[in-house]
């Protein structure tokens, strides 16, 4: 059976800790920061551990792990 693929946007946004669990950055830091609040952006820096329930079906898409 050959070997299965990542998705190659889950491989760019995602990776995966030694624990098994799912890193992820937050949204919304691009553009239009004039709008948002000191403390929506001061909460959006660094990485995040993605909820149980998401890490689930993003693990899916990378059957064999991203090297975070």
């Amino acid at each position: 059976m050959p070997k299965m693929k990542t998705k190659s946007g889950v491989k760019k946004r995602f990776g995966v800790t030694a624990r098994g669990l799912v890193r992820m950055y937050r949204s919304g830091r691009r553009h239009n920061l004039i709008k948002r609040t000191q403390k929506m952006k001061r909460q959006s820096r660094g990485g995040v551990i993605a909820a149980h329930c998401d890490s689930k079906r993003l693990k899916r898409f990378m059957p064999y792990g991203v090297s975070s």
